[in-house]
């Protein structure tokens, strides 16, 4: 890992414990903070090694592989083997999510243990060029080894949100001798958390976009396939929306496009344009 993800993983998991230590005093006073202290070391741990695990769960992600999903494996595994060869990283392990809305998304601690996926809706799509382009986004990430920080950045997204959700709810439920920031902390709790939850997946993820998608030009020859596929994605993630948590928004190619949430504001992603102009400047 690049010294720079490893102070930003470092700078996430020590977030996580300093919101888990806040929220559960604002919820329980000391006796909140030593749960807090306890979710701490629980949810470091599965972060750092399990975080590829729940967001794969969270879509009902299925393996592909020689004997599952046989025809995605036929088509896709030429070109990731292709790829990787190219990057010089180990193959990582391929998933199908059942998902009607074009999207993909890379997680994993490292190289060794990287996992790409793609939707259904995305292989209908794209043609092979376009494909590829996609798949050479997700190894982009893998290459630059910024998938482990996205995956906990995926899950402290999800802490912030239950932990104000909770702040909210029990906020002022315990013994008046304790301190805390009663009722009104968790009232402020469920209204910044999820803003607070947005700006770390922005933080962490826009720049790396651009990034993914300049190796995606350098590793498949050419920047046009795809420019192409986000031309494809941009348009087709409007028109069949994707029910995504929004914890994990940040980590596919394009922003899931639920038409709902007023926390699209806070985009977690350049916009489409900017990154289409930034590919056709590629010479």
């Amino acid at each position: 890992m690049s010294t720079a993800n490893t102070l930003k993983t470092v700078f996430l998991l020590g977030l996580l414990s300093a919101l888990l230590l806040v929220g559960g005093q604002a919820m329980g006073g000391r006796r909140g903070l030593y749960l807090g202290l306890t979710l701490a070391v629980v949810m470091n741990f599965a972060s750092y090694f399990f975080s590829d695990k729940i967001a794969l769960s969270m879509y009902s992600a299925q393996p592909v592989t020689e004997t599952e999903n046989v025809d995605v494996y036929r088509r896709v595994a030429p070109m990731v083997r292709q790829l990787c060869h190219r990057m010089e990283i180990p193959l990582p392990r391929l998933w199908l999510i059942p998902e009607d809305s074009p999207n993909a998304f890379a997680t994993g601690r490292n190289p060794a243990h990287a996992s790409v996926a793609l939707t259904a809706g995305v292989l209908q799509l794209m043609d092979d060029r376009e494909l590829e382009g996609v798949i050479a986004h997700e190894l982009g990430h893998v290459l630059n080894r910024d998938i482990l920080t996205s995956s906990i950045a995926a899950t402290i997204a999800a802490a912030i949100t239950s932990i104000a959700q909770m702040a909210f709810f029990f906020g002022g439920r315990r013994d008046d001798e304790e301190e805390g920031g009663g009722m009104v902390g968790g009232i402020a709790m469920l209204i910044l958390g999820p803003i607070a939850a947005t700006l770390i997946q922005m933080a962490i993820s826009r720049t790396r976009e651009f990034a993914a998608d300049a190796a995606a030009a350098k590793y498949t020859g050419t920047p046009y396939g795809l420019v192409s596929a986000l031309g494809k994605l941009e348009n087709w993630s409007q028109r069949i929306p994707m029910a995504a948590n929004p914890a994990t928004a940040h980590m596919f190619i394009i922003k899931p496009f639920s038409g709902q949430s007023l926390m699209r504001l806070f985009s977690t992603h350049p916009s489409t344009e900017a990154r289409i102009a930034a590919l056709q400047a590629i010479r």
